[in-house]
């Protein structure tokens, strides 16, 4: 019976990081404001790599962090982890940025997300991933619905974009729910 990679999915899989050389890729998306409007909703800040290296040396012991590498050809083009747990209720956070403009809206996000569940719910046995959204991520909604999360609740009008407020909207997956996305699959 064959095993399969819990980091494998079908377009992706997730690897760790080599802080120094993807500390360089991670800055140059960071450059990019519509990935920081979606990401953080605001330029939070361009940092250089070795402040984002100092940045993921100090809070990756608290955090799952992985780079999203395709399947076809190795090539890194995002970062996903699940950071803020809560071992004794089964929670943690999962965070994900496709930076590769390119790839953006070809299931890779998606594909790096039902992966990263699969090792949240069968290897480290949580109960629930959480996230947050701004509303105007309708791509990032869409991919996160796909992957089986459902709208939890809104912080309303929290972001202000060119005069106009936005909500930030919570979203998360219980392992009974993924479970059963698992069973429909089969």
């Amino acid at each position: 019976m064959k095993t399969m990679d819990v980091f494998t999915g079908s377009l992706v899989r997730l690897v760790a990081p080599d802080l120094e050389a993807d500390a360089k890729l991670m800055a140059g998306w960071n450059q990019d404001s519509e990935y920081q409007r979606l990401l953080n909703g605001d330029n939070a800040g361009f940092y250089t790599p070795k402040q984002t290296q100092t940045f993921f040396e100090k809070e990756i012991e608290s955090m799952h962090f992985f780079m999203i590498q395709r399947l076809d050809d190795d090539r890194k083009i995002g970062m996903i982890d699940l950071s803020g747990f809560n071992w004794q209720v089964g929670n943690a956070w999962v965070g994900i940025g496709i930076g590769e403009r390119e790839m953006w809206g070809k299931g890779y996000g998606t594909d790096a997300m039902r992966t990263l569940l699969r090792y949240a719910f069968s290897e480290l046995n949580l109960n629930r991933v959480t996230l947050d959204v701004f509303e105007i991520n309708e791509r990032a909604m869409k991919s996160y619905t796909k992957a089986g999360f459902r709208e939890e609740g809104r912080a309303p009008k929290v972001l202000l974009k060119a005069g106009e407020r936005y909500d930030l909207i919570f979203m998360g997956i219980l392992r009974s729910e993924w479970e059963a996305l698992q069973f429909q699959a089969a």
